[in-house]
């Protein structure tokens, strides 16, 4: 059976994940997981797709076909589970738990639990992986430090110092730079991917939370939960280029895969806003639970 495109869209006061159909933005099924669910992560096939229940510590694996939950994770050490990353050999799962301050690592699709690591600093929320998975990027929000994750030793390299309230963190599609977003110093830090110096540091809207790079690289997008915006980046220049108004208090942001696309989840208005990329404006609106925060693309088959 042909399935279409889908957006997944995580509703944290619904406690619930949305099915959206992205040619006619009708809402196929609402799933309900755990309390508070934040963010996505779906197997390379969209067979599989995992939720992090943040406030009800859990994580929810929905059948992303059959758009139902098939099991929930639990563990005594989550507390508040945020980020999860899944590897692109679809062999290990990467969760960061905010209030333990410990990365997990599950083995797929078995979901042992294969280590748990203290990240030794405060709030370590997000992750970002390199391109070719040697490093992943752990945001430390409450200690402002970036720390440097091997996943070949599955040790932590070091932490790097960076601006305050660290939480939006990308690497850049050719692996030479990436990008950190401080929400309490409204401003963008570029480091190099070689020997993580400040290249860069440019302002941004108040309260970047979010920031993802668009897929052939030339632009990034930033969430601004402070100013209702997204702040476009020309990743030439490093520079933000513009702002494009969207609904109130954005968050999670995903591009279609032909990049031509993006999606916005607007936490107070309850919708997710649809952006023209060539032409950098909102262009429509879908309908969204209650608090939509995290958001994924599911390809269709």
């Amino acid at each position: 059976m042909a399935v279409e495109d889908r957006l997944i869209v995580l509703n944290k006061d619904e406690n619930s994940v949305g099915f959206i159909e992205v040619k006619s933005g009708r809402r196929l099924r609402v799933v309900p997981v755990g309390a508070h669910p934040h963010e996505v992560a779906a197997a390379a096939d969209g067979r599989t797709v995992y939720v992090s229940n943040a406030m009800g510590n859990s994580l929810s694996v929905i059948d992303g076909v059959e758009m139902e939950e098939r099991e929930r994770i639990e563990h005594a050490e989550f507390q508040f589970p945020h980020d999860i990353k899944i590897s692109p050999d679809g062999g290990k799962m990467y969760v960061a738990v905010t209030y333990a301050n410990k990365l997990f690592i599950y083995k797929l699709p078995s979901h042992e639990l294969l280590k748990i690591l203290p990240t030794g600093q405060r709030l370590s929320h997000m992750l970002a992986p390199t391109p070719d998975w040697r490093r992943i990027y752990i945001p430390n929000l409450g200690s402002h430090t970036l720390s440097v994750f091997n996943t070949e030793t599955e040790e932590i390299e070091k932490h790097i110092v960076v601006g305050k309230g660290p939480e939006g963190v990308a690497v850049h599609p050719s692996g030479e730079f990436l990008y950190v977003a401080n929400q309490d110093e409204n401003n963008l830090y570029v480091l190099s991917a070689e020997h993580h110096g400040l290249l860069a540091k440019h302002p941004l809207g108040a309260k970047p939370v979010r920031l993802v790079f668009s897929p052939d690289g030339r632009l990034a997008f930033t969430a601004n939960r402070g100013s209702h915006d997204i702040s476009v980046i020309d990743t030439e220049r490093h520079r933000e280029i513009k702002r494009i108004p969207v609904g109130r208090w954005p968050g999670g942001i995903v591009f279609g895969p032909a990049g031509e696309v993006a999606y916005v989840a607007n936490n107070k208005t309850n919708d997710i806003s649809v952006i023209d990329v060539p032409k950098l404006k909102e262009i429509g609106r879908l309908d969204a639970g209650i608090h939509p925060d995290g958001i994924g693309y599911l390809s269709g088959s």
